[in-house]
């Protein structure tokens, strides 16, 4: 019997939220793949492995998906919100280039919600026109890479959504991000921090950037920042569709 793998998206939290595609594919798998607290959404089951791995081994789990895979195993390979946006999927196909050995493996991605879209939602309609996301974390890229991707994005007016602003380790550089958007933005653009979003500790927080400190943001915060248009309506958030 021929094994597969399905890179999947659990969503930002709330099982709602997780696609029916998904559930489906979990409900066939033999072994499900992931970070410790992904696996730990995955009910247990007979006939289910389950292999929760640290944080900073994705490529080790990839390669023994494609290997479980290869053995004739069906592989969940599992992230939050959609696989494919800073998660597993790019680091699956990482592992398929260094190893070509595997490349005949049947590969599926199933997309899903993210915690960057969820949190829109609950605001209102901050990325209603043209965005762009960026990765906070200097992990895997130089700080000053992030930093020259601020300043682009801000000079572009794009509206923006930040992933992983703040950490104990690296609780500087998001001081430091807040100073390079109000030195491009100015403080008035408004900046939402939405916390824990779809799940029962879920706080979500306007301010104009002026009023924007670095411990409103952690790491389960998503940070979203309007373009030059966003405005409140209310207790919403919305961009218009149409640029002036």
């Amino acid at each position: 019997m021929s094994g597969w793998i399905a890179i999947a998206g659990l969503g930002p939290g709330d099982e709602a939220l997780v696609t029916p595609e998904v559930t489906d594919v979990l409900g066939q798998a033999t072994d499900v793949i992931g970070y410790i607290p992904y696996v730990a959404r995955v009910a247990p089951r007979e006939g289910l492995n389950l292999h929760p791995t640290d944080n900073r081994v994705e490529l080790d789990r990839a390669l023994h998906a494609l290997q479980l895979a290869a053995d004739g195993a069906r592989v969940v390979v599992v992230s939050s919100g959609d696989p494919g946006v800073f998660a597993m999927a790019s680091a699956v196909f990482e592992a398929l280039e260094k190893h070509p050995e595997y490349q005949d493996t049947d590969i599926r991605v199933l997309p899903g919600i993210t915690a960057m879209l969820a949190a829109a939602a609950h605001a209102g309609a901050p990325l209603g026109h043209d965005f762009c996301a960026i990765n906070l974390s200097d992990n895997l890229k130089p700080w000053d890479m992030v930093e020259h991707r601020l300043r682009m994005a801000a000079r572009g007016d794009f509206a923006m959504a930040f992933y992983n602003p703040r950490s104990k380790s690296r609780p500087h550089q998001f001081e430091r991000t807040l100073e390079i958007l109000l030195d491009e933005c100015g403080p008035d653009r408004l900046i939402i921090f939405a916390r824990a979003v779809s799940t029962k500790d879920e706080v979500i927080r306007t301010v104009p950037l002026g009023e924007a400190t670095p411990d409103m943001a952690d790491m389960r915060t998503v940070v979203l920042v309007g373009n030059s248009a966003t405005k409140r309506i209310g207790r919403y958030v919305y961009t218009p569709r149409s640029a002036t």
